[in-house]
């Protein structure tokens, strides 16, 4: 079988968020918890939905969603960091990972584009 890294990765970051989720609620932050798990986790959702497009454009454009669903989720993360819900190493990390899978995305997008 294929090894799919944007699904891979996407996944991965999800599972994460999901964790980052349980975390904020545990210390009593209902609001941008929510707010980071929906947009978190949609962006492998759309990943996965891409998989099964209609058409080359109908096929950008879910990966085109996935990339703002990673831009907004790049915000709540600055957000909660700089609000002092998690530390300097836990941000790192997932912001990290988070921009790894915005380059991937973009340069899919691209090579798309261009086929």
């Amino acid at each position: 079988m294929k090894e799919n890294i944007i699904k891979d990765k996407s996944f991965a970051f999800a599972l994460r968020i999901v964790k980052l989720y349980k975390y904020l609620q545990e210390n009593k932050e209902f609001i941008l918890s929510k707010q980071i798990l929906r947009s978190g986790t949609s962006v492998g959702a759309m990943v996965r939905e891409s998989e099964h497009e209609e058409s080359k454009k109908d096929f950008v454009h879910k990966l085109a969603i996935a990339q703002k669903e990673a831009n907004e989720t790049a915000y709540w993360l600055d957000l909660l960091h700089q609000s002092g819900y998690f530390s300097v190493k836990m941000f790192d990390s997932m912001k990290s990972d988070l921009d790894e899978i915005q380059k991937i995305l973009a340069s899919i997008i691209i090579s798309a584009k261009k086929n």
